[in-house]
């Protein structure tokens, strides 16, 4: 069975996709996981660095050329280092990247580096100590900080920092982050808080639009529009120059200005289900196969149903409060 290419029903090409390895992680952030606690899963019930490598193997042959290694954070699980050099082998995979909260970074950007991923994104919500340690629940900032330092030592490019905008908490903190973009070779990723589960659903006074972020940073900084973000797989973030400074800003409006017309993403999470939306419950059970024998045309023939399953878009905005989409929080499907 030979692919050469994954389109959906809106023909749209399905290349890229996203890998949680673990719903573990080492901070407990307010807008990803439930005050309550979460039911972690057991080794026995994710799939296994093999089985992962099996399905990105196949889904390369079909017309895959990007993943992002994500979790819960992906560095808590052991072996990390050594899958990701055995992803790096797969012929045809042309971009591995990595989304991280960057706690474990001052230990291992080295040899992640050596391994072969060099492209990284560092969840970072806060510049102050007391407001980091309120929103991940315990986390030390200058644990983070240790680890940017050590991504741009290690030669990490881009290096991306991820940064959920959320009124009322780090609105106020927006120019400090647009300074660090102006000082330093970094791309400052403003994201938009999205109401999905139970942790974040039925707060819009939460809610701040990306066009509000702009009109601040613009009130100091010139703002370019680059024209080589469309050139990369920056995916659906605008991304503009900061006019006289080293670094990028970045915008992600997922509720203010949906850009699921050129989604081109799959979500594989850590228990083996297949997604083909954030906010869609539909999901196809790919370790259930794995666990049965399935052969290689199975495998594709699942995948396939998948990409298939891919909706035209979500509905999701910012006002409404009764829509809850997700039965699973962000930490169970995967960032």
């Amino acid at each position: 069975m030979q692919f050469d290419i994954m389109l959906d029903k809106y023909n749209r090409d399905i290349n890229y996709l996203r890998v949680s390895i673990t719903d573990r992680c080492n901070l407990r952030c307010t807008y990803c996981r439930p005050k309550e606690g979460i039911s972690l899963k057991g080794h026995e019930d994710i799939l296994s660095y093999e089985e992962i490598l099996r399905i990105v193997s196949q889904a390369v042959k079909m017309g895959l050329v990007k993943i992002r290694l994500t979790g819960g954070e992906p560095l808590v699980r052991r072996g990390f280092v050594e899958f990701a050099a055995a992803l790096k082998k797969i012929e045809g995979l042309q971009d591995i990247s990595l989304t991280t909260n960057g706690i474990y970074l001052d230990r291992y950007a080295q040899a992640i580096y050596k391994a072969g991923i060099t492209r990284i994104n560092i969840s970072l919500d806060s510049l102050k100590k007391e407001k980091y340690f309120a929103i991940t629940g315990g986390g030390n900032l200058d644990d983070a900080l240790r680890g940017i330092a050590a991504a741009e030592k290690a030669g990490f490019s881009p290096i991306k920092i991820n940064t959920v905008a959320i009124n009322g908490f780090n609105d106020d903190e927006v120019l400090n982050f647009a300074e660090l973009a102006w000082k330093k070779p970094l791309q400052i990723r403003f994201i938009e808080v999205m109401p999905i589960s139970d942790v974040n659903f039925g707060h819009p006074e939460k809610f701040l639009p990306m066009r509000q972020m702009f009109d601040i940073i613009s009130s100091k900084y010139s703002l370019e529009l680059s024209s080589e973000h469309k050139h990369r797989l920056d995916g659906p973030a605008r991304i503009f120059k900061i006019r006289g400074g080293q670094g990028e800003i970045g915008f992600i409006n997922p509720v203010s200005e949906h850009f699921c017309a050129t989604c081109n993403r799959l979500r594989l999470t850590a228990d083996g289900k297949l997604r083909a939306c954030l906010l869609k419950e539909t999901e196809i059970d790919l370790r259930d196969a794995l666990k049965n024998r399935c052969d290689d045309e199975e495998l594709a023939r699942l995948i396939c149903r998948a990409i298939l399953s891919k909706p035209a878009g979500h509905d999701l905005n910012c006002t409404d409060r009764s829509l809850k989409k997700c039965h699973r929080d962000m930490s169970g499907i995967g960032g």
